[in-house]
């Protein structure tokens, strides 16, 4: 049995063969809690954490050392999403810190907006950081998570400035975060602070029926997907900032 003493954490859900979150397959670990309200949310199931199951860190890595031989081969790892991770710092850094000793790479899913909570201990425990900022309009931010932009913009900084390894991704829903301006001054910033690399996520709604099924409404109901020239474009201008997308 492995152990991290008793740090405890609420784990909503994991996956085992993850292949949307870094690199390689992961073993991905859904916490619960977060202080966003994303009108695109396809988790708001996470959203508190009265609704997961309270879990020990030992317990979660013995689950995890199950699959390591197999995540290293795929040259996959362990990411820690949600929900959002830095809701449980402690938990995320006794986690990745385990994994570590587990020879096991790690990603931490962040909206950022919780970077203070970050401590240093946790970040030198994570190999990469996908941070998602939402949009880069202080006002358009708000109006689709229901926070500040600026939060999240510091914590993108202290990692550049830390040299931290660090993926942006960024949800292109039409009507909401296709401004091409917007996502032109974006992608210099990114590469101001030289992310590694960019994912362009196209909106989907798959999360609709938990919405439905929390009875919440949902905004973007008829909201259609992002078409394939619109992301195609979007890809185009990162990429003519000298960023890699994905």
């Amino acid at each position: 049995m492995l152990s991290a003493g008793n740090v405890e954490g609420y784990v909503h859900s994991v996956e085992t063969g993850g292949a949307v979150d870094g690199p390689g397959l992961r073993f991905v670990v859904f916490l619960s809690g977060c202080h966003l309200r994303c009108l695109y949310c396809h988790n708001p199931d996470t959203w508190h954490m009265k609704d997961a199951k309270k879990t020990d860190v030992g317990h979660l890595l013995n689950e995890i050392n199950l699959y390591a031989h197999y995540l290293k081969r795929t040259g996959g790892g362990v990411t820690a999403t949600g929900g959002e991770p830095l809701s449980q710092p402690d938990f995320v850094a006794a986690v990745f810190q385990g994994c570590k000793a587990l020879g096991l790479h790690t990603a931490l899913d962040t909206n950022g907006y919780l970077g203070e909570n970050a401590s240093q201990a946790l970040l030198d425990a994570t190999d990469l950081v996908m941070l998602d900022i939402k949009d880069f309009r202080p006002a358009e931010y708000k109006k689709l998570t229901g926070v500040e932009l600026a939060p999240t913009l510091r914590f993108a900084e202290r990692l550049s400035e830390m040299g931290k390894t660090t993926w942006l991704r960024y949800v292109l829903v039409p009507g909401y975060t296709d401004d091409l301006p917007s996502i032109t001054e974006l992608a210099a910033y990114a590469a101001k602070l030289k992310m590694a690399k960019v994912e362009v996520l196209p909106f989907h709604k798959m999360g609709e029926p938990k919405w439905e099924a929390m009875k919440l409404p949902y905004v973007l109901k008829d909201t259609q997907p992002p078409s394939a020239e619109l992301v195609s474009h979007v890809k185009e201008i990162f990429v003519s900032h000298g960023l890699k997308t994905v």
